[in-house]
């Protein structure tokens, strides 16, 4: 069925969930993972540092270290999994359509995102990467939800 499965992480509790249920498909599976976290230099208010480069060196530095987490999570289960640091510096370029194009390039079979279940304006505010990846996605999308509903 699933021999290729995409998660993608940002550090949140949904993402760790989404990464957990990740490890446990392709282990039962026999899948390999590809845990992808994306850094976006486009839509980061650039403004309010006077430090460029050092700002983003260490969004990139906490990218890779939470790469290294989650691969080591997976390494602990017994799966195999790739990283990838995908860095958007792109104007007009969204962290959806670039988990998207991952899925396609790699290739994924599933790709498996954490979604707070935000409604009401916190969603029209704060938008949602899982319900953007859903629109523009190849692949089949499985969307892991909080325990707890933020409204």
């Amino acid at each position: 069925m699933y021999k290729s499965i995409l998660v993608a992480i940002d550090g949140s509790q949904t993402s760790e969930l989404a990464l957990k249920e990740a490890v446990h498909l392709a282990k039962g599976l026999g899948a390999r993972l590809l845990i992808v976290n994306v850094v976006d230099e486009v839509n980061f208010n650039w403004a309010e540092y006077p430090n460029l480069t050092e700002i983003w060196d260490a969004l990139v530095a906490s990218g890779r270290a939470l790469l290294g987490k989650a691969a080591a999570t997976a390494a602990e289960a017994g799966v195999a999994a790739d990283t990838r640091l995908v860095e958007l510096d792109k104007l007009g370029d969204r962290v959806p359509e670039a988990l998207a194009r991952e899925a396609d390039a790699w290739p994924a079979d599933l790709i498996v995102v954490g979604t707070h279940g935000r409604r009401g304006l916190s969603h029209v505010f704060l938008g949602s990467v899982a319900e953007g990846i859903v629109r523009v996605a190849t692949k089949p999308v499985l969307l892991i939800r909080s325990p707890k509903i933020t409204a």
